[in-house]
This record gives C-alpha cells, sequence and structure tokens, in this order.
C-alpha cells in the first residue's frame, strides 16, 4: 500500500531541502509513496504544526522544525 507523506512548509529553504531528502530517499529505496506539498498556512494549522518544514507520513506528524537525515526518513517508511 502506497504510504501518503505530506511536507507542510510554506517554500522556506528548509522545506525544499526535507523535500529534497524524502524525494532521494524514495527514489534510492523504491519506496511506493506519494508526497504532497502544503504550503497553504490554514492547511498547516490544522496539523497544529506551529514550526515547519513538517513531516507528516499517513496522517502522522513524524518530525518539526528541522531538516532530517536520509536514513532518518528511510527508518519512519520503513
Amino acid at each position: 500500500m502506497s504510504k501518503v507523506i505530506k511536507i507542510l512548509g510554506t517554500g522556506c529553504p528548509k522545506c525544499q531541502s526535507m523535500t529534497g531528502v524524502v524525494q532521494n530517499v524514495i527514489s534510492e529505496n523504491n519506496i511506493d509513496a506519494t508526497i504532497e506539498k502544503v504550503e497553504d498556512i490554514m492547511e498547516i494549522m490544522k496539523y497544529n504544526v506551529m514550526t515547519t518544514p513538517a513531516l507528516v507520513i499517513d496522517d502522522v506528524i513524524t518530525i518539526k522544525g528541522r531538516v532530517p537525515s536520509k536514513d532518518e526518513v528511510l527508518a519512519l517508511l520503513n
């Protein structure tokens, strides 16, 4: 079953870095997942996230306010 990954952030450099890390992990490991970027502040607030970027996997907030390492993302997706 495909995972749904959402990256919450308003397009800041950190948010773009997080998106890059997640995309790399998915492509390098052939993970079945879709990435959705959530840039609308009202949508982001629905998740009760005060610090971006935030990584949401299958509607669970996993990382907030920092860019994760590839290993960390891989561990979350496995």
